[in-house]
C-alpha cells in the first residue's frame, strides 16, 4: 500500500483483518520536506517496468535495469500469501518454460519480518528458513508437532507436557534433557537475559527454571524464552549456538534407571566377596525366599471359594441382564472388556463389568486365588472389587463404576 507517499508492505492480523505497524518493505519514496517529490502512484507497464510515479512525474524504478523482452515474455507481480513480492516472466513461445522469477522483495523474508506483533513468517514456535526464490520454509523444531498437519506454516505445538509440577521432586537432570541446534532464534520471545555467562551455565538457568523452553547462548550472554516462541528462524550470521531444550523428554538416565543402577551396584558388591561368603549368603536368601513363599501359598489358598463376607458371587444370567446383554462398553484391555451394568450392591446401583476372555478354562484355583487377593485390597486410589462369576466357560469381575469417566480421558 502507498503511506504518505511510500510503497510499504506490513503483515497483518487475520482474524481482525487489520494491519500491524511493523513495516518490513519501505521504497523509501516520501520527502517530509517536499511534497511533490512524495510518491504517488504505483505502476507496472505492459514492457515489465515497475515504478512509483512521483508527484513531479519523476519515476524511482523498482524493477532491475534489464528485464527480459515484453515481446517476448509475459510479466507478472504477485505478493504472494507469505509475505514476499516478486516479479516473474514467462516466454511467450515456449509454453512448458514455467514461470521464472526477475526479482523479489525481501531478499530474506524470514529476518525481514520481525515485528513485535504478529507471529513472523512462520507461525508460533515455528521455524523459518529461506527456500527458492526467496520464499520462505517452515519447518517444527524437534519436540514439536504441527497443530494442523496440513498447514506446513502453522503453528507447531510441544509433544511433550509444559508444567513445574516436577519442581522439588529431584534433579531436573532426571525430566529434561537438551538438543543443540545451531543458528536458529527466536528474537522476541526473551523472558531473562544473564550477561555474562557461559554456554554451561545459560544450559544450567534454564534446566532449572521450569518456564524456559528455549536458551540462547551467544557472545558471552544468555537468553531465556519462554512459549509461545515467535519470529523463528534460521540465520547463519548468528555466529553462535543456541540450545533448544526439550522438556518431557526422559533421559536416558531417569529416577527408575538410577534404581535399577543403585541395585545392580549393591548386588555386585555381595558377590565380589570370597566364594564360601558368597555361597553362604545365596543359600540363606534362596532358603528364606522359599520358606516365605510357601508361607504365602498357605494363606493365599485358604479355601477353594472367596468368603461371600469380602466378595459376592453372581450368576452369569444376573450380569446378562445387568448389562442388558453387555450393551454398553466402558472400555478394553489385554484380558477383557468393561461394560457398564445396573444391579443393587448396597450403596450403589450403577457398576463396571469386566469380562474375561483370555483365562484358562482349567484355571479355576487360580482364579479363584486372584478374586480373593484382589477383593482383599483396598486403598482410595484403586477401585474396588464388588463381586464375581465363576461359571463355566464364563469368568467375570463387578467392580464399583467410576462416573468421571477414564484415568485416559484425563
Amino acid at each position: 500500500m502507498l503511506d504518505n507517499g511510500n510503497l510499504v508492505l506490513v503483515t497483518q492480523s487475520v482474524p481482525s483483518n487489520t494491519d500491524y505497524d511493523d513495516e518490513y518493505y519501505n521504497t523509501q519514496t516520501s520527502d517530509s520536506t517536499n511534497a511533490t517529490n512524495s510518491g504517488d502512484k504505483l505502476v507496472f507497464e505492459e514492457n515489465g517496468v515497475m515504478y512509483v510515479l512521483k508527484r513531479n512525474n519523476q519515476r524511482q524504478i523498482l524493477t532491475p535495469r534489464s528485464i527480459p523482452p515484453a515481446s517476448d515474455n509475459y510479466h507478472r507481480v504477485t505478493l504472494n500469501f507469505d509475505g514476499v513480492l516478486s516479479h516473474y516472466y514467462h516466454s511467450r513461445i515456449w509454453n512448458d518454460s514455467g514461470w521464472n522469477i526477475l526479482w523479489s522483495q525481501q531478499n530474506n523474508i524470514c529476518i525481514e519480518i520481525d515485528g513485535n506483533n504478529g507471529p513472523g513468517s512462520c507461525s508460533y514456535n515455528n521455524v523459518c528458513s529461506l527456500g527458492t526464490n526467496n520464499r520462505p520454509v517452515c519447518n517444527c523444531p524437534k519436540g514439536y508437532l504441527l497443530v494442523d498437519p496440513n498447514d506446513a506454516y502453522g503453528d507447531c505445538k510441544p509433544d511433550f507436557s509444559i508444567s513445574c509440577d516436577e519442581v522439588g521432586r529431584g534433579s531436573p537432570d532426571d525430566f529434561y534433557s537438551f538438543i543443540t541446534i545451531r543458528d536458529t532464534d527466536w528474537p522476541k520471545s526473551d523472558f531473562q537475559q544473564i550477561s555474562p555467562s557461559t554456554e554451561q551455565d545459560c544450559q544450567n538457568a534454564c534446566l532449572y527454571d521450569c518456564f524456559c523452553v528455549v536458551a540462547i547462548y551467544r557472545s558471552n550472554s544468555c537468553w531465556k524464552k519462554k512459549l509461545p516462541l515467535s519470529n523463528g528462524r534460521i540465520d547463519t550470521n548468528l555466529n553462535g549456538v543456541p540450545p533448544l531444550s526439550t522438556p518431557g523428554f526422559p533421559n536416558s538416565g531417569s529416577s527408575r534407571s538410577k534404581n535399577w543402577r543403585n541395585l545392580a551396584v549393591v548386588l555386585s558388591g555381595i558377590l565380589g566377596g570370597s566364594l564360601l561368603v558368597n555361597i553362604l549368603v545365596i543359600n540363606v536368601f534362596c532358603w528364606g525366599f522359599f520358606h516365605i513363599y510357601k508361607k504365602k501359598m498357605k494363606i493365599s489358598h485358604p479355601t477353594s471359594h472367596v468368603a461371600d463376607s469380602i466378595c459376592r458371587s453372581f450368576t452369569y444370567k444376573v450380569l446378562v441382564e445387568a448389562t442388558k446383554d453387555f450393551k454398553e462398553e466402558l472400555g478394553r484391555g489385554a484380558f477383557g472388556i468393561v461394560y457398564k451394568g445396573e444391579m443393587p450392591i448396597g450403596s450403589r446401583n450403577v457398576v463396571a463389568i469386566k469380562k474375561l476372555d483370555r483365562v484358562a478354562h482349567e484355571a479355576e484355583k487360580e482364579f479363584i486365588t486372584e478374586v480373593n487377593v484382589i477383593s482383599q485390597t483396598h486403598h482410595k486410589n484403586l477401585v474396588r472389587l464388588l463381586g464375581y462369576c465363576n461359571e463355566g466357560a464364563h469368568r467375570l469381575l463387578v467392580y464399583e463404576y467410576m462416573s468421571n469417566g477414564t484415568l485416559a480421558s484425563f
